[in-house]
């Protein structure tokens, strides 16, 4: 195995307030989640993709697929309790599935990705992979552009937004570390991937994100992704 995406898509989608989860609401007529498993296809038609999908969700899910002819390969596994132990259920079917494991011969690079973030651009996909291979792992992010005050018992003051970075994904690492990295016992100060391998004493590699490539967790943020479909559209085009 090569290239390896797990799309973690076990929101419930409570800030939305909206009756579908927020990954299965349809964006200019997909799914979020489809688009967003799309934009990985698009980039390497051979990446092996694991969706981990609530059990409740599946079957919904694959009658989406059947009534949109959506025919990209990909396996489902059930979600866990947090986002954390989602991404732990992937990883364990890489490896007892498909012989992924540091104690295995077969290696790879595995990206991690939000299955409601669905416009990565292609370029942020390739980078990611390379600086991996170069690094270890990639991390994207995008520089913090609004004033930030820390606001503490005492009160609150400005900080410097130039020394803070929004943190997206896919991020991308080298099969053994994440493995390695999620085989510790669960925090709640695990907030992405990044924070997980770090415990494990990895320095994380930043790499530039896309702007475009936000994560739709609320009402406003739907119509923002509705008004970017038509340019990532576009972009695939060029």
């Amino acid at each position: 195995m090569e290239n390896c995406v797990i799309i973690v898509a076990g929101g419930k989608g409570l800030r939305m307030g909206e009756g579908l989860p927020k990954q299965f609401i349809p964006i200019d007529g997909k799914p979020v989640l489809m688009r967003t498993m799309e934009a990985f296809y698009r980039w390497d038609p051979s990446i092996e993709i694991i969706l981990v999908l609530p059990e409740e969700h599946q079957e919904y899910w694959n009658m989406l697929c059947r009534e949109l002819n959506c025919t990209i390969s990909h396996h489902i596994v059930n979600g866990g309790e947090s986002r954390f132990h989602s991404v732990r259920n992937g990883l364990e079917y890489l490896s007892e599935e498909l012989g992924i494991s540091p104690e295995r011969k077969e290696k790879g690079w595995i990206a991690v990705h939000d299955g409601v973030r669905p416009f990565p651009s292609p370029e942020v996909i390739a980078n990611c992979f390379s600086s991996a291979r170069q690094e270890g792992n990639a991390v994207p992010v995008v520089p913090v552009v609004d004033s930030i005050r820390v606001v503490a018992d005492e009160g609150n003051r400005p900080v410097d937004r130039s020394k803070y970075y929004a943190v997206q994904t896919p991020q991308v690492f080298h099969s053994d570390i994440l493995i390695r990295a999620y085989r510790r016992e669960y925090s709640p100060l695990f907030t992405d991937d990044a924070s997980v391998v770090e415990a494990s004493g990895e320095k994380i590699h930043l790499v530039p994100g896309n702007r475009e490539n936000i994560k739709i967790t609320t009402p406003f943020d739907l119509l923002v992704a509705k008004a970017l479909c038509p340019y990532s559209r576009n972009s695939d085009a060029d």
